[in-house]
């Protein structure tokens, strides 16, 4: 298992294909409360027009179900959306609303309409009980359904990317590497592996982890704009430049995300011997499976 204190790169960041499918998942959410609401409104309607007075249990009873299932639908979708692009744990008031919200809407569909059954006095008390029993135990089941007990967070998927990263650069099993992570991660590896081919020479035959990268502005943290690194200070593109070093995860940090594709011009500059990365990317041999392992 690898060490948890590995270097701290980037925030992960949801990509656009998570964004987007994120956005999806939240629009067909939407919708299926959206039906569940109506579904509330449609019955207290019929409450108020003394539907269920004498009869027409089942009825009743079917939109009591069908409230049910378009919620926890709608709960559902929700937090796979979440998975797709979590909240900040730092922002306690959107991190806690993103993540209860199925929970809350699932509230607001089904407690006024059940306080309504308990308390018609026209409603004949067999079914009252009946239907306000079914009501009670399917808002509760459904709400159940919409808390989040353990909401990702960018923190923690954060804290799985860099640990990722660690077990594909050092060949071991990628535990830490969920679907949500495991892009981004491999990012990094390769990025190192690439450096690592780059900067062979006979004082490092297996290369380095070192890189070098404009300097955030103002002293800031990490860039505003993403920047690309290089192989040595010495490079045409950083001259003039304040320039920052460090490894691929140390420049992942600052924002500087991927390795410059003038790796061959490079290499002359900094008198690198040539090697394959010249030519492109080398692969990451570990693979990242679905499953994380």
């Amino acid at each position: 298992m690898a060490d948890d204190k590995v270097d701290v790169t980037r925030d992960w960041a949801a990509s656009q294909g998570q964004k987007a499918a994120a956005g999806r998942l939240r629009l067909f959410a939407g919708l299926a409360w959206a039906v569940a609401i109506a579904g509330e409104i449609a019955g207290v309607v019929l409450l108020y027009k003394h539907k269920f007075d004498h009869g027409n249990l089942g009825l009743l009873i079917g939109i009591l179900v069908g409230i049910a299932v378009f919620a926890i639908a709608g709960n559902l979708l929700w937090k796979a959306a979440n998975k797709q692009d979590p909240a900040r744990e730092s922002d306690p008031a959107k991190f806690f609303f993103q993540n209860q919200l199925g929970a809350i809407v699932t509230l607001i569909a089904f407690v006024p309409l059940v306080v309504l059954i308990f308390m018609d006095k026209d409603m004949d008390p067999k079914n009252k009980k009946i239907a306000g029993g079914v009501g009670a135990v399917l808002a509760v089941i459904a709400a159940l359904i919409g808390v989040s007990y353990h909401p990702p967070s960018v923190e923690q998927y954060t804290k799985d990317m860099n640990s990722c990263a660690a077990q594909i650069k050092a060949g071991q099993p990628t535990t830490a590497c969920s679907p949500e992570v495991a892009a981004q991660a491999q990012d990094i590896a390769r990025d190192t592996s690439t450096v690592a081919d780059a900067t062979k020479d006979a004082a490092h035959p297996a290369g380095q982890d070192v890189v070098y990268w404009i300097a955030p502005e103002n002293g800031a943290k990490t860039a505003s704009t993403p920047h690309v690194f290089h192989l040595c200070e010495g490079v045409s593109p950083l001259k003039g430049k304040t320039v920052n070093h460090g490894s691929v995860t140390e420049a992942y940090g600052e924002n500087a995300t991927r390795i410059t594709k003038q790796i061959a011009m490079e290499q002359k500059q900094c008198g690198f011997g040539a090697a394959s990365a010249a030519t492109g990317a080398a692969p990451v041999a570990t693979p990242v499976s679905g499953n994380g392992m």
